[in-house]
């Protein structure tokens, strides 16, 4: 009699449609997953609907994520202009050493290639040093070897000429060891 009774919970179960089953949240809000229309589940990073029961998980777009990124070009446009300057006191928010690594550049002057990309991620520790030396993850495709190393010896001037860099206490503590990815582009002319 008790197996009937399981069998027929069971089959009762089976017949139930999806939607009447409990829902698995994504135990990883933020994380960003395909979704359509089309399907009947919610769609993390955020879904909210009057007809849908459960948790409407808003994603929250900080100003800065986890890996700190900055595109630094070798000629700022007039909007730019401003976030170029260097700061005159110590460094206390990430936009201040934004401000201060973009300051810090100078383009190499002998070996100019128009479009020219380059990316490097180093960390920072406490006292404004590198931990390392910059890695290159980036270089635009069909560059001589000769460019891309003219390039990348004028990131690593530029950047050893800035060193070290003052941070506060509050910053230092903060950045320590935190990635941080740049991307040089020479948006510069053959000409300029």
């Amino acid at each position: 009699m008790w197996r009937g009774i399981i069998v027929l919970f069971l089959l009762a179960i089976s017949t139930l449609p999806a939607d009447a089953r409990r829902r698995q949240i994504n135990p990883i809000p933020f994380s960003h997953e395909p979704c359509s229309v089309l399907d009947n589940r919610p769609c993390t990073p955020s879904f909210c609907s009057v007809l849908e029961h459960g948790p409407c998980i808003p994603e929250i777009y900080y100003p800065y994520g986890e890996n700190l990124q900055l595109t630094v070009e070798s000629v700022p446009s007039e909007a730019d202009r401003a976030k170029y300057a260097r700061p005159d006191h110590d460094l206390d928010t990430i936009g201040d050493l934004f401000a201060e690594l973009r300051s810090c550049w100078s383009p190499p002057t002998n070996d100019v290639r128009a479009g020219m990309q380059m990316s490097v991620r180093f960390s920072f520790n406490k006292a404004g040093g590198l931990i390392g030396p910059p890695r290159l993850t980036f270089a635009t495709a069909g560059v001589p070897a000769d460019t891309r190393t003219s390039y990348l010896n004028a990131i690593n001037a530029s950047l050893n000429a800035c060193l070290p860099l003052k941070f506060t206490s509050g910053l230092g503590g903060a950045l320590a060891g935190r990635p941080i990815a740049i991307r040089y582009v020479d948006n510069r002319g053959p000409g300029r």
